[in-house]
C-alpha cells in the first residue's frame, strides 16, 4: 500500500534540519556581526520564517488523508492566517530596537528560500507509487 504522506513526512523534517542549519549559521555569523542585536535579530528571523513555511508542510500532512479540497482550504486558510499574523509581528517589531533589523531580514529570506528549496527537494526525490 502506498504511503501519501510520506514526502510531506520528508519534507517535514529536511525542512526542520535545514532551518536548524539556517538557524546556527545565523546565530553565529550575525552575533559575530553585529553582537548581542544581531543574536536577537537572527533567533527572531529564523523563528519567523521557519514558522511560516513549516507550517504549510505540517498543516498539509495533517489534512493529507481528507479530500483534495479540504487540504486545499486548509491550505490557503492558514497562509491567509499565517501573512496576518507574520504583518503584526513585523508591526510590533518595527518600533523596537533590541535587534538587528538587516539580521532579521536577511535571517528570514534566507530561511525562507533554504526551507522551500529542501522542502521541494525532499519532495522531489521521494519515490512514491503512483498505481495502487
Amino acid at each position: 500500500m502506498a504511503d501519501g504522506a510520506l514526502p510531506l513526512r520528508r519534507a517535514a523534517r529536511f525542512g526542520s534540519l535545514a532551518l536548524a542549519a539556517v538557524a546556527v549559521v545565523s546565530l553565529v555569523a550575525w552575533t559575530i556581526a553585529a553582537g548581542s542585536a544581531g543574536f536577537y535579530g537572527a533567533l527572531i528571523g529564523s523563528v519567523v520564517g521557519g514558522i511560516f513555511l513549516l507550517t504549510t508542510v505540517f498543516t498539509a500532512l495533517a489534512t493529507a488523508r481528507t479530500a483534495p479540497t479540504t487540504t486545499l482550504a486548509v491550505v490557503l486558510g492558514s497562509w491567509l492566517v499565517k501573512a496576518v499574523v507574520l504583518l503584526i509581528v513585523l508591526l510590533v517589531l518595527k518600533r523596537m530596537t533590541f535587534y538587528s533589523h538587516p539580521a532579521l531580514g536577511v535571517t528570514i529570506i534566507v530561511a525562507l528560500v533554504v526551507v522551500l528549496a529542501t522542502e521541494t527537494w525532499a519532495i522531489l526525490r521521494t519515490k512514491t507509487l503512483y498505481v495502487s
